[in-house]
């Protein structure tokens, strides 16, 4: 079969010849009615007759590779997609570097891949979990529709996954695939693997700064997953990461829009300063300062999801040839990182200073300073949209020791400026740093639904571009009633 193109004959599409690999095949049919109703139980709430404009991937050439059309979610075609094999293409990185890559797992690296997958496999229908509900309170058909294709979307990456489970971890795989559909995100028994995908999502700002941040950990995560030697899994997270680019726009956007808004509305009612949040809130706005809790919360969070600074086990998948850097083919260096340092911030007397560590080591830390500065860019056009409006106010990153539960800095307290303090002080003025009950219940009285095409909430404006080119007013949910 054409690797470009996506064959819809079967059950389940693929590009990976599944009509001839029985095994496998039969395998993920048993799999897909408990994907179905983990679906149901679990997916977007009250929605799943009402028609979503989506895209579906039909080819993975990146020239033309989706398609609009109307679709209920459940009818959705979550595919096996695979990005085509490059000839010839070695290993490039770690003891292996140059060698063949992989395309069956080497014994001796089972174990490692298998948990590399099943972490990746596991955030994917926990964000899904954790959006379930916002469908009740979108701010417009456009909203809602992106919301619904990201979850769709998340639900394809885990079929990607599953398939890799499945296809090359045997009966192993197979339990692995069945757990990711028992676990679910911040469920007291068994919860999802990792911490920033147990937390509620309780409004639209917060799946804003998630698609944003933790999205963005994402992006990384599968960045350095694509350069691994086993080149099936190299495969899958390559096409992953061009539908990953939509999820990131919509966070990015969204906050844009947000902070548009606000901006629009201070300047319509006079207001000279943005940190007036009595006078903000009372025009139905969200104020940049609780704007800046939020981002706070959310970065700090997404940290976390690079684990610890320094890390042997990120060394020894590095060794392998299992998982590299960000872009390592573009980075000047033998590969290899024998004998290289990387500073990575410690806690050192108190303070917190940089630290030269060997760079394979600090591969974690490397990979978040990446993530660092991806982050800035769409800082960037939010603090324009602001400094444009005639306000003098930035949105910033905090420091990265500030609220952290892993890595160094977890057993200290830090303010957003990297300034040491005690746990009675922290507790003293927290609720200026990280969004309080009282900003929560805010947030939650303007998240109020609107359903006419072509109209948008109070609180955020409306996108300057329709997704696929569409006009303004749109229907892109056409809704039951």
């Amino acid at each position: 079969m054409n690797i470009m193109n996506v064959d819809y004959s079967t059950k389940i599409p693929n590009n990976v010849n599944l009509s001839e690999d029985r095994q496998v095949l039969k395998a993920l049919e048993g799999w897909h009615p408990g994907y179905m109703d983990w679906w149901s139980d679990m997916g977007p709430e009250g929605f799943q007759q009402s028609l979503v404009y989506l895209r579906t991937a039909y080819s993975v050439d990146p020239r033309g590779w989706a398609k609009f059309d109307y679709v209920k979610m459940p009818e959705y075609r979550w595919g096996i997609l695979l990005a085509p094999q490059e000839e010839n293409r070695v290993i490039p990185f770690g003891e292996n570097f140059g060698k063949p890559a992989w395309q069956e797992v080497p014994g001796e690296h089972r174990a490692t891949l298998r948990r590399l997958i099943v972490i990746q496999g596991d955030t994917e229908p926990a964000s899904v979990e954790q959006q379930r509900h916002l469908g009740k309170t979108a701010p417009s058909l456009y909203d809602l529709r992106n919301l619904f294709q990201v979850n769709v979307e998340e639900g394809r990456h885990l079929w990607a996954m599953v398939y890799l489970l499945q296809k090359y971890f045997g009966r192993d795989g197979r339990e692995e695939a069945d757990d990711l559909l028992r676990r679910r995100s911040g469920d007291a028994d068994s919860p999802r693997m990792l911490g920033a995908f147990n937390e509620a999502t309780p409004d639209w700002l917060s799946f804003f700064m998630f698609t944003y941040f933790t999205d963005r950990d994402g992006k990384m995560q599968l960045h350095s997953l694509a350069q691994s030697g086993f080149d099936p899994l190299s495969r899958t997270c390559r096409f992953m990461l061009t539908e990953e680019a939509h999820h990131m726009f919509v966070g990015e956007t969204g906050i844009s829009r947000v902070v548009q808004r606000t901006c629009e509305a201070m300047r319509a009612a006079g207001i000279s300063d943005p940190t007036d949040v009595a006078k903000v809130r009372a025009l139905g706005v969200i104020d940049l300062p609780t704007i800046q809790k939020k981002l706070n919360l959310h970065y700090s969070l997404s940290l976390d999801l690079f684990g610890s600074e320094v890390s042997t086990n990120a060394a020894n998948a590095f060794n392998a040839g299992i998982k590299g850097r960000f872009k390592e083919t573009q980075i000047d260096d033998d590969h290899r990182l024998q004998s290289s340092t990387y500073p990575v911030l410690k806690l050192v007397n108190g303070e917190i200073k940089r630290v030269d560590e060997p760079a394979l080591t600090a591969l974690n830390m490397r990979l978040r300073d990446d993530y660092t500065q991806d982050c800035v860019k769409g800082m960037l056009r939010w603090n324009k949209i602001i400094s444009s409006a005639g306000y003098d106010f930035k949105l910033t990153l905090p420091n990265v020791a500030f609220h952290r539960q892993i890595g160094e800095f977890r057993d200290i307290n830090a303010t957003p400026d990297s300034v040491l303090i005690d746990d009675a002080i922290w507790n003293k003025r927290k609720g200026e740093w990280l969004p309080s009950t009282a900003d929560g219940d805010f947030i939650a009285s303007l998240m109020n639904p609107v359903t006419e095409a072509g109209e948008f909430a109070s609180w955020i404006s409306p996108p300057k571009v329709g997704i696929d080119n569409k006009p303004g007013d749109f229907e892109y949910v056409k809704i039951e009633t």
